[in-house]
């Protein structure tokens, strides 16, 4: 598919009205754009006389700028949408439809890709340099305020890349790629595909970033035109090892985050006095293996982003005496494996509308106790805290699942956990 006219000329079909949807529409409109059509499912006015003139325009529009979050095979509009499945585009491919870019690094991966995109636009700014960061993270790519020497830093989602026609980013990469979102992409080949599409457009004075075998064989395998630079451990430098003060950084998966920051610094040529300085003032970011609070020889931990067993396995292997509280919406083929991390948790508290699946997984393995909603396991977990005053533990809140039977989002799940502990800690610490 080429861009076969100026986007002000082009015709457009924008469905799903959220953040990225409103952010297109805007962006359009400031084009000068003529032809748009618009539809949101959550529509009431006019519904079913609005919904019919969207659906005959899909048919005559020149792109149709789906929201991220939308699943074709699950919508009424699906047999129209796969008809013109060709002209399907996300913001991003906007962005890169203009005439006048900027330099862009964009970053893909199943863990760790929010942490990362932070920490490299955190050294791009402490070097001087202007580095705007949007996508999955932040604002909608779209509406950042560029200016001619800005580098946008994009964390692309697989439910943007899946539909991704005109991504070129200057500098990609994907972190890892373990199974996840498997009810939206139904295999872990579609997946991983969508994973890699970031490469696809890239030509030879653009740059690939991998760390992984597997990875890189399939990336030589597919004959990218990208130019491949391979990202070691950082920690395999003893000069930089030394330097790192920032136990954060160190600790897995952010440890591969880093390992691809360093990479990226020196790509731009950032001296590693400015680098080293950013990283060992750099601040993760909530709900990802937050330390929110320390009391007593006791360290409460808020890990609200880990949605799958692969995420919160690392925060399992780098902590000791845990309380475990899980439990939630499990994903799709997402199983545990415990192996090397039973001696290191204490006891687990299960919550959410699947307490018998996790009790199911770990039962034989760990003491576990159903604690069914968020509050009762915050209780009970103070309850044993009382009975070991003097032991040295960790309560983490590390789900291993999605969010929403009992809460907005992870965000919101995190944002309870740290206000109901904090009001137990004042009142039993």
């Amino acid at each position: 598919m080429n861009i076969s006219k100026p986007i002000k000329d082009s015709s457009f079909a924008i469905y799903g009205l959220g953040l990225s949807g409103k952010s297109t529409l805007k962006f359009l409109k400031k084009k000068g754009t003529k032809t748009i059509h618009t539809w949101d499912d959550k529509q009431i006015k006019n519904k079913k006389k609005n919904f019919n003139l969207f659906k005959k325009a899909l048919d005559v529009v020149d792109y149709i700028v789906i929201s991220p979050g939308i699943n074709i095979q699950k919508t009424k509009l699906k047999l129209k949408l796969l008809i013109n499945k060709k002209k399907i585009i996300t913001d991003l491919d906007l962005f890169y439809m203009q005439k006048k870019l900027v330099k862009s690094v964009a970053i893909t991966g199943t863990n760790g890709k929010s942490t990362a995109c932070k920490l490299i636009q955190h050294i791009f700014k402490t070097n001087g340099l202007d580095a705007q960061l949007g996508g999955n993270i932040g604002k909608p790519v779209l509406d950042l305020k560029v200016k001619k020497k800005s580098i946008v830093i994009i964390e692309a989602s697989s439910f943007q890349l899946a539909h991704a026609k005109f991504l070129r980013p200057n500098f990609a990469a994907i972190l890892n790629i373990t199974s996840d979102h498997l009810d939206w992409h139904k295999t872990i080949l579609n997946y991983k595909n969508s994973k890699f599409k970031i490469f696809s457009k890239q030509d030879s004075k653009n740059i690939a970033l991998l760390n992984n075998k597997k990875l890189i064989k399939l990336f030589k395998k597919k004959k990218y035109s990208g130019k491949l630079k391979i990202v070691k451990n950082i920690l395999l430098n003893n000069k930089i090892k030394k330097q790192i003060t920032n136990d954060y950084l160190l600790s897995e998966p952010n440890l591969e985050n880093l390992s691809f920051a360093a990479k990226i610094s020196k790509i731009f040529k950032i001296k590693e006095k400015i680098f080293l300085k950013a990283v060992n003032n750099f601040k993760g970011l909530p709900h990802r293996h937050e330390i929110f609070l320390k009391k007593n020889k006791i360290t409460f931990i808020n890990d609200s982003k880990a949605t799958s067993f692969d995420s919160t396995k690392h925060a399992l292997k780098n902590n000791k005496n845990i309380f475990w509280i899980l439990g939630g919406l499990p994903k799709i083929r997402d199983g545990f494996n415990l192996e090397g991390l039973s001696s290191n948790i204490v006891k687990s508290f299960i919550i959410g509308k699947k307490t018998d699946y996790f009790k199911n997984l770990v039962k034989e393995k760990i003491k576990y106790k159903i604690s069914y909603n968020l509050k009762n396991a915050i209780n009970d977990v103070f309850k044993e805290l009382l009975l070991s005053r003097n032991n040295k533990a960790t309560v983490l809140f590390s789900p291993a699942s999605a969010s929403y039977d009992q809460f907005i989002n992870f965000v919101d799940r995190g944002n309870q956990f740290k206000k109901i502990t904090k009001k137990y800690a004042k009142k039993f610490l």
